[in-house]
């Protein structure tokens, strides 16, 4: 399985993800800031993956933590929660990853641990989260599965594979267990401008996997879906709302729209952690603007003219009723809604 983050007792080690596909280059985060940075800075990117590495971000620094009083190391260690929260402002799962972090730290302060049984538990938090992660995708995968048509075409917009997640993936992991089934023709990977994490990641990891695959621009979406060459649009999602309105990548509002239109199904695949109960819809999701760079400049070259401005959101929202259904790792919600959205939490 493709290795996107992994805890060692001195670093976080994650693959930089902006160095794909052309080299395959490991970062040693030894601080908790530097975890931050990677976070922000896109080292590591993709809603669980962003929220495995907070986790871990804050189990290292406070194994680093030099304090000696609990009360100085749950100062210290709110601190470093509040580091991790300010990285990236929509995946849920960020929020979601350092909530549980404070939940199990309460518990145990609350309790009289000392300072060291603080830093194991934190730790043990933080490997569990990694672990259960993969593990969801799996049964997700298994789950989308069995919706995917036989010999189908399928596109996916940006990258929600082993490198958005902590192994497998989400919408790739659809993928990925429906290939083991023998159903997958081809995979139709759109580029996702500006950053390319379709044409960049997705691609590659398909590719590894020998799964047939197809690099398209978003602009060639629509003319194949016009001309009867996909079956079925299947993405992931950074944070989905009570109503099951969601944010993906910018440009999945514009795939879905086009879906409806040539009767293909629309598919969102993630786990229960991007399940935003508490925000009632996609109007108050917070959407993220990236820097102007990312569009002006492929490399080192300027493709803009210096006296545009640039506008370059994240993500878009896409509305609940062009859905077909929220695959997570506790089943499928139909017709997406408060109601099928809570069901799936109820689920054993």
């Amino acid at each position: 399985m493709l290795p996107t983050i992994e805890w060692r007792p001195d670093a976080v080690v994650m693959i930089d993800q902006r160095k794909l596909p052309g080299q395959e280059i490991y970062v040693h985060c030894k601080t908790a800031a530097e975890v931050a940075r990677a976070i922000k800075t896109m080292v590591i990117r993709g809603a669980p993956a962003i929220g495995v590495a907070a986790a871990m971000g804050i189990a290292l620094g406070m194994n680093r933590s030099k304090a000696t009083g609990t009360k100085s190391f749950s100062t210290e260690f709110l601190k470093l929660c509040d580091l991790m929260d300010a990285t990236r402002p929509t995946a849920v799962n960020l929020f979601w990853a350092t909530r549980r972090m404070k939940s199990v730290f309460s518990a145990a302060f609350k309790a009289g641990k000392s300072v060291a049984e603080l830093q194991a538990l934190l730790e043990r938090e933080a490997q569990a989260i990694h672990d259960e992660d993969v593990e969801s995708c799996r049964a997700m995968g298994q789950f989308g599965a069995a919706v995917m048509p036989d010999h189908a075409r399928i596109l996916t917009h940006c990258n929600a594979g082993a490198l958005a997640t902590a192994g497998y993936g989400t919408a790739l992991g659809v993928i990925r267990a429906a290939a083991e089934q023998g159903k997958v023709t081809q995979v139709f990977a759109d580029e996702t401008r500006p950053f390319l994490q379709g044409a960049r990641l997705t691609a590659w990891e398909l590719c590894r996997d020998n799964i047939p695959t197809t690099v398209i621009t978003e602009s060639m979406a629509g003319p194949l879906m016009r001309q009867g060459g996909l079956d079925v649009v299947v993405v992931g999602a950074d944070r989905i709302a009570a109503n099951g309105d969601f944010a993906n990548k910018v440009g999945t509002y514009t795939v879905a729209v086009m879906a409806r239109e040539h009767k293909v199904p629309f598919y969102v695949a993630a786990p229960l952690s991007t399940i935003d109960l508490d925000t009632p819809d996609g109007a108050a999701i917070p959407i993220e603007e990236r820097p102007s760079r990312e569009v002006t400049h492929v490399g080192s070259k300027m493709m803009v003219p210096k006296d545009a401005t640039v506008w370059n959101p994240a993500f878009d929202i896409t509305p609940h009723d062009l859905v077909a259904g929220i695959i997570s790792e506790k089943g499928i919600a139909r017709a997406p809604s408060s109601a099928s959205l809570r069901a799936l939490f109820a689920r054993p």
